[in-house]
């Protein structure tokens, strides 16, 4: 499971969020493990069953002001027992004064406390946001990534299939790169991956017999993009006469990334094929797919209908409607 201890935090957010550390400092090493932030109100009221372990806990204004209500003693007691709960780190927001007990239970349980003069929802909002990015999952794949027509594809293959050739055949025609060689893979969101390039290689490619380009430079800035969703994956496979490829368009194939299925394509290589014009046409078949409209499928169905003499009632998709 990915994590970050929260002196990553402090590092990174104290600048924006202007942080500030007022106890627990020995446990700054502790790891935030979920992006999503707590408050923990029902804590404070006694009921623990819900209160999630390696978390960042939010006190705000109603937090404090029901702790000042239970009188000392017992928002001591409820105050330890969410120190020693195994969460992550406490923030205050608001710059609110701490309980008088806490910094000494955050201390003795070695629980980071901190505080931001944020208010609460820009505070929840902006570390979820940061722990969301920080705490995706993440791989690298060998490819190139495009954004065709807003369709970010993913073109996989063996070494010196031409992989880069057609990304470049793409930039050319007015389409933009994402990422060559490399492609970073991260799943931000449950049903959506993002693919970036690697920092090193950024805006370049390599096309054997010229060398690396960068790409930036070559087309202008409108030629790329720092990251796109990936909707679609193509593998370019060698041609050969028993190669199994699809003819008609009926059956989706997917592949598999990070635990996500994404829609497949495989589009064999051979002299003579335009395999940018072919991708380009891809992505528009793609969007046609998305808005619900299966050119495969109504060719099928109208020619079920000749073959029968009797139609089939589909339902046919109003484009117009969806637009």
């Amino acid at each position: 499971m990915i994590s970050i201890p929260v002196r990553y935090l402090y590092e990174h957010m104290h600048g924006d969020l202007d942080l500030e550390i007022l106890a627990g400092e020995k446990g700054m090493d502790r790891a935030i493990r979920v992006a999503r932030i707590q408050k923990p109100g029902l804590a404070l009221a006694g009921y623990l069953d819900q209160l999630h372990k390696e978390r960042v806990q939010i006190l705000g204004a109603t937090e404090l002001s029901y702790l000042k209500t239970l009188g000392g003693e017992m928002a001591d007691e409820r105050l330890d027992q969410l120190c020693s709960a195994g969460v992550s780190c406490l923030i205050i927001a608001k710059s609110l004064e701490a309980p008088r007990s806490l910094p000494a239970l955050c201390d003795l349980h070695e629980v980071p406390l901190l505080r931001s003069p944020e208010i609460t929802s820009s505070l929840i909002r902006r570390i979820t946001t940061y722990l969301e990015d920080v705490l995706a999952p993440e791989t690298s794949v060998h490819g190139c990534l495009v954004d065709v027509y807003g369709v970010g594809i993913l073109l996989i293959g063996k070494s010196g299939i031409g992989k880069s050739e057609c990304a470049l055949g793409l930039v050319e025609r007015g389409q933009r790169l994402v990422a060559d060689d490399i492609v970073v893979i991260r799943r931000k969101v449950q049903d959506a991956i993002f693919g970036s390039a690697a920092d090193l290689i950024k805006y370049h490619m390599e096309i054997r017999g010229l060398g690396i380009l960068n790409i930036k430079d070559l087309f202008g800035v409108s030629s790329i993009r720092r990251n796109k969703k990936i909707e679609l994956v193509v593998e370019l496979v060698e041609w050969s006469e028993d190669l199994d490829v699809e003819r008609l368009g009926l059956d989706e194939h997917t592949y598999p990334i990070l635990e996500l299925d994404i829609p497949y394509l495989k589009i064999p290589v051979r002299p003579a094929r335009d395999l940018t014009m072919i991708v380009e046409v891809a992505a528009r078949n793609h969007l046609l797919r998305r808005m619900g409209f299966n050119a495969a499928r109504e060719f099928n169905d109208t020619l079920y209908e000749r073959l029968s003499g009797k139609p089939l009632d589909v339902g046919k998709p109003d484009l117009e409607s969806m637009e």
